[in-house]
């Protein structure tokens, strides 16, 4: 994972926290669901970005 650089997973990684956090504090449902959406997000640019650095990327990114 150290190929898709510090910065790219260090947000992924915060993504992920912050939505923790969102469902932890019992935050509201459009909340915690618009904190899932972008961490899940940054995990697939994170994947992409792997696959790419590797040259495995499939044809097709969705």
């Amino acid at each position: 994972m150290a190929k898709a650089g510090e910065p790219l997973l260090r947000e992924a990684l915060e993504a992920m926290r912050a939505h923790q956090k969102a469902q932890d504090q019992e935050a509201s449902l459009e909340e915690v669901e618009r904190r899932r959406l972008r961490a899940e997000s940054l995990y697939h640019e994170v994947v992409d970005f792997q696959l790419l650095a590797t040259c495995s990327l499939p044809d097709l990114i969705h």
